[in-house]
């Protein structure tokens, strides 16, 4: 029971971490937009790969980040408060948005590709440096528990449940938009925001926290 409910608490916490920095809300303009010249049956196809690029490049990072962290010696506080800073200055960009993050010029090569599914959908649409930050710091956690394969997986099906919800939603794109209009699909991403904003401020407190206790076991050490 523990087992399963732990099991649960890894796969939920990875929905909960990620979710809110791929908010799938905020690519609803970009999807509808850059797929304006596409059949339905097309927009479904494209939108469908990116989630599955999303997925791999995602689990790439989530596999590859112990190695990252060791060959540039990077520590995990220093990667948490990194993150935390990251996740926090998008999710400022969220609930105040400036100029939109992708041009004119680039909207308008992105409508006249014939494949939009990696780019500009999956990276940088849904996987971003956010979630990409968020998942290197989730393998570096799991480095210090007692069931690293185990919770590697469970992080995955995290992440895969995370691509799913965001295919559900932009293929619900025209219908979401019709039915909350700009200024609701902005108030849900403004949330988004406020959350993304809350986890990257933990991932600093969290941060800081280990180093204060590294410095405090050092200091009372005789």
């Amino acid at each position: 029971m523990d087992s399963s409910i732990q099991a649960l608490s890894y796969v939920f916490s990875t929905v909960v971490a990620l979710l809110p920095i791929v908010n799938p809300f905020s690519t609803i303009g970009l999807g509808i937009s850059i797929t304006t010249n596409l059949t339905e049956a097309e927009r479904a196809a494209q939108i469908r790969r990116a989630c599955i690029y999303m997925f791999f490049i995602l689990v790439a990072f989530l596999v590859a980040g112990s190695l990252i962290m060791g060959f540039f010696g990077i520590s995990i506080p220093g990667l948490r408060i990194a993150g935390g800073l990251v996740v926090s200055y998008l999710g400022f960009r969220m609930l105040f948005p400036g100029p939109p993050t992708i041009t004119g010029q680039e909207r308008s090569e992105a409508i006249q590709k014939a494949d939009v599914s990696f780019t500009p959908l999956a990276m940088p649409g849904l996987s971003g440096p956010g979630s990409i930050a968020v998942v290197i710091g989730l393998s570096s956690t799991l480095q210090e528990s007692s069931y690293v394969v185990i919770g590697h997986l469970l992080v995955a099906v995290g992440i895969a449940i995370t691509a799913l919800i965001s295919f559900v939603v932009l293929r619900a794109a025209t219908r979401l938009q019709r039915i909350l209009g700009t200024t609701g699909i902005d108030a849900v991403s403004r949330i988004m925001g406020f959350l993304l904003i809350c986890i990257g401020v933990q991932f600093v407190i969290n941060g800081v926290l280990e180093i204060a206790g590294s410095f405090q076991a050092i200091t009372a050490a005789p």
